[in-house]
């Protein structure tokens, strides 16, 4: 059983990408890993060969600014490093996305186990959003949950819209869950990288004749309200160490930018959280085989928060908090 590990990536330094960390996270498990590097001005290219490992296979590209619409350069690169896999399984990691090490020796588990069941063409991760910092993760209704992140090859599976995840044939994938999560850092990187990502993304996504975004690095960056985040408790994988620990920056609360910050969208997420445990009317782009992973339920989803985060510094009622704190007073 041999697995690939792929994805691709343009300016990651220009952009503060842990694409070094993202590539030595799933090392481990890859017999070989194949990155579609764009035409980059920041020594990207030279900043992968640095990690010197033999599995690493750099594929040059060039980016159609034509397919820099609705973000769907990104599928198409991610298809570009795809095409050139030749393992019997695909693990894609995004440049900006990690996997701790201890989930590694359950995905192996997880892919011996399905190995010879046809029926499982890939397999779910769980999400962890950060946001603003390493030390806060999204809670809230409209951050993804779950997407696959693995899955066999010889399906003609493809990239579907901006690389989020994947279909085969324009059919949603049938997937066991991998038991595992996915760490990911793209709003965890200081203001003026995330303003810098703002620019990049502006252009993936509004096309070749949009005008150029220009940019104050040193303005505030709109956080938002903060709103919807969990403090988090757990360890962060080893690869992460140096970036956690030299954090410079913390986020700060601004007018309202996301869609996060919108009264309606915290009470659902209130009552995903607190109540039902699920996400209520989520777009899943998979099929979860009912027979094979029955874990995806509610209890499931309490499971993963109270693993991974610390609910009593979520934002509660005022209500629990003066009960909580009169408990503590021995009232």
């Amino acid at each position: 059983m041999k697995v690939s590990g792929f994805s691709f990536v343009r300016n990651a330094i220009e952009l503060h990408y842990p694409v070094v960390e993202s590539i030595t996270s799933v090392l481990p498990l890859c017999d070989e890993f194949v990155i579609a590097v764009g035409n980059c001005e920041d020594g990207t290219r030279e900043l992968i060969r640095s990690i010197k490992d033999p599995k690493i296979k750099i594929i040059n590209t060039v980016w159609d600014p034509t397919l820099c619409v609705a973000g769907r350069i990104f599928a198409q690169q991610t298809d570009v490093a795809l095409q050139h896999c030749n393992g019997d399984w695909a693990f894609y990691i995004q440049a900006d996305e990690v996997v701790h090490e201890r989930d590694l020796p359950v995905i192996e588990d997880q892919l011996r186990h399905h190995r010879d069941d046809r029926r499982v063409e890939g397999f779910l991760f769980n999400y962890l959003h950060f946001f603003g910092d390493y030390h806060h993760v999204q809670v809230s209704h409209n951050w993804y949950a779950h997407e696959i992140r693995l899955f066999r090859t010889g399906l003609g599976v493809q990239a579907w819209h901006d690389a989020q995840g994947f279909r085969r044939g324009g059919r949603k994938l049938r997937v066991a869950h991998s038991d595992a999560s996915i760490y990911h850092y793209g709003w965890a990187r200081p203001p003026r990288y995330l303003h810098r990502k703002g620019r990049a993304f502006a252009a993936a996504y509004a096309g070749p004749q949009a005008p150029t975004r220009t940019i104050d690095e040193n303005a505030p960056y709109p956080y938002g309200r903060l709103w919807g985040l969990r403090r988090f408790r757990g360890s962060h994988p080893a690869v992460m160490t140096e970036r956690v620990r030299t954090q410079d920056w913390s986020p700060y609360r601004t007018p309202p930018a996301h869609k996060h910050d919108r009264i309606g969208v915290q009470v659902l997420s209130f009552i995903e959280n607190r109540i039902v445990g699920f996400r209520i009317g989520a777009r899943r782009n998979f099929i979860l085989l009912p027979d094979v992973a029955r874990r995806q339920t509610a209890l499931a989803w309490r499971e993963r928060l109270s693993r991974h985060s610390d609910p009593s510094t979520s934002r509660r009622a005022p209500a629990e908090r003066r009960s909580e704190a009169l408990s503590r007073a021995g009232t």
